[in-house]
Formats: structure tokens, C-alpha cells, sequence
């Protein structure tokens, strides 16, 4: 893990920021930047041991911030469906900032798997085709995706900042994530919406194997950037998540089979093997420990 460094974090508030930020305020000199329009936010934030930045990546104001970060994470995302806005957000304002922190060793812009175009069950590789993937339940997100990454292609060629885009799966843990948010639904006999395709597939990642991996992902920055998908090493679906959970909790999970959902993202995990390792925690461990430390009471 890092240590002595100087860390800006972008997204810090986020379910997957704030544990990052939790690990490496512990030997870092780390800086939370967001919007921080609730101050509780920007207090919590602070109190893991980090410095906080108020800025709104879309207005491209970095006067406040410092420009001699070793590392920069960036883990922000706008989805407020305003296309507008979406894109000046997480596209130009990926640029701005890395154009920002142009001196950094290395620069980790956070993606996702959804920046494929759907293809079942195929596993994807880094080269296959790209596509609008959520548009069914959010609108901008793989199209402000996809154009982030290319933004930040040409910022880290244009300026020569190491850069790695990392296509984030599944996260999880004990900070919540996408199965908990299923755990939610089946507590309150809400149904699960999942695609007919099923099953329903993805790789989910606990927050000790992303947050173990953050290293790595900078140690392989490069110019051109290093493209690499990021997720569990494992290929896991909704309905087998839900299923454990519904063993651990007695709650059954209601699946409604909609073209309304989102389809199987499978990520090809080669690349990341190779240059990463594989992920350690397995996925049947991290849901129970995400229940423990979440919702015990839910526990039987």
C-alpha cells in the first residue's frame, strides 16, 4: 500500500471512495475533492484523517487546488441523467483535472464495465466493442463513460501523465454496493428487476481487493494509457447473490424478469491477471461480512 505519498481522491463521499480514503489517510497525505454540498459530508470526510477540496468538477474551478500530487484517483461520477451537464462533469472535468495535476507520477481514472456494448454472456475484452450499455435505467452514464476515457486518453498523451483506465465492475462491501441495495429491496418485498437473459451475470469486487489492487493500478500507468478491466476474478449473477443472501437472512428474493433492467456486463479478467493478480476475497465471504457489519440484525 502506499505510504508518505501525496493522494488526491476525487468521489471521496462515494461508497466506493470513502473506504479508499479511509485506507490510505492512514500513511498518506491524502485530499478528498467534491462537491461537498452537505457539510456533515466534507466533516465525515475530514474525520478519516483526510484534507478536503470543495469543487465542482463541471465548472473546471481548480484554483483552490493543489498541483503537486504523487497520485491521482479519480473515482467521481455525475449521473443526473442532464446530458449537459453529465458530460461536462465526467468528461472535461476528467480533463481539466488531470491537465490540473499534470506533474503526478501516475493518474487512475475510474470506468466501469457498462462502457461495453451488451453481448450476454460473452466475457469482454478490453478491444470489444463499446456501447450504451445503461441507457435503460441511466441515460448519460456509458455515453459520458466512454467519453471520459477518451478525454483522458488525449489529456494523458497531450501533457505525458502515466494514466491507467481501470473498468470497474460490481463493488461491494462493508460500505454497501449494489447487493446490498438488493439485500434493501428484499427486506421490504420489493422486486428485483433482472434482464431475461438470465443469468444475470457480473464480477463483483469487495473493497479489500479494489483498495489492494489501487497500487497495482498506478504501478501499470502509462503513455498511451493502460486500458484494464477491474473486477472480481470470479463471474457471479444477481440471482445467485440474492439466492445466499435470502440463505443468510430467510429473506426471498422476488426476481421480476424485465427488458427494463440491465443485462449481464461478464468482464474478461485476463489482462488484469496478468498485470494485478487475481482477487482474494470470495464472493460468498464478502456478502456475509458486508450483512455483519451492515445489517446483522438481519442475520438468522
Amino acid at each position: 500500500m502506499l505510504q508518505g505519498q501525496k493522494v488526491l481522491v476525487t468521489g471521496p463521499t462515494s461508497q466506493v471512495g470513502r473506504p479508499v480514503v479511509r485506507k490510505l489517510a492512514e500513511k498518506n497525505d491524502v485530499y478528498g475533492l467534491a462537491r461537498f454540498s452537505k457539510q456533515e459530508d466534507r466533516a465525515a470526510i475530514e474525520a478519516l484523517g483526510a484534507s478536503t477540496l470543495a469543487v465542482d468538477l463541471a465548472d473546471g474551478d481548480f484554483g483552490e487546488v493543489p498541483d503537486d500530487f504523487d497520485y491521482v484517483l479519480n473515482f467521481a461520477v455525475v449521473k443526473s441523467g442532464d446530458f449537459s451537464y453529465d458530460l461536462q462533469a465526467n468528461a472535461e472535468g476528467a480533463g481539466r483535472l488531470l491537465a490540473h495535476c499534470r506533474r503526478a507520477r501516475a493518474f487512475l481514472h475510474c470506468s466501469t464495465g457498462g462502457v461495453y456494448q451488451y453481448a450476454g454472456h460473452h466475457p469482454l475484452q478490453e478491444d470489444e466493442p463499446l456501447g450504451d450499455n445503461h441507457r435503460v435505467m441511466m441515460p448519460t452514464y456509458s455515453i459520458s463513460k466512454i467519453a471520459a476515457e477518451s478525454v483522458v486518453r488525449f489529456a494523458a498523451r497531450h501533457w505525458n501523465v502515466a494514466t491507467t483506465i481501470a473498468r470497474f465492475s460490481v463493488p461491494y462491501g462493508n460500505n454497501g454496493g449494489w447487493p446490498w441495495y438488493h439485500l434493501m429491496m428484499m427486506k421490504g418485498g420489493t422486486p428485483i428487476p433482472v434482464h431475461p437473459d438470465k443469468p444475470n451475470l457480473y464480477n463483483p469486487i469487495h473493497e479489500d481487493d479494489y483498495i489492494e489492487m489501487i497500487p497495482g493500478l498506478l504501478g501499470i500507468a502509462s503513455v498511451p494509457a493502460t486500458t484494464v478491466n477491474w473486477g472480481g476474478s470470479e463471474a457471479v449473477s444477481i440471482e445467485a447473490w440474492c439466492d445466499y443472501m435470502g440463505e443468510l437472512t430467510g429473506l426471498g428474493p422476488k426476481f421480476e424478469y424485465t427488458e427494463q433492467s440491465l443485462g449481464s456486463v461478464v468482464l474478461d479478467p485476463s489482462r488484469m491477471h496478468e498485470k494485478l493478480g487475481r482477487t482474494k476475497v470470495e464472493w460468498r465471504d464478502g456478502i456475509r461480512r458486508m450483512i455483519e457489519t451492515l445489517n446483522p440484525e438481519l442475520l438468522r
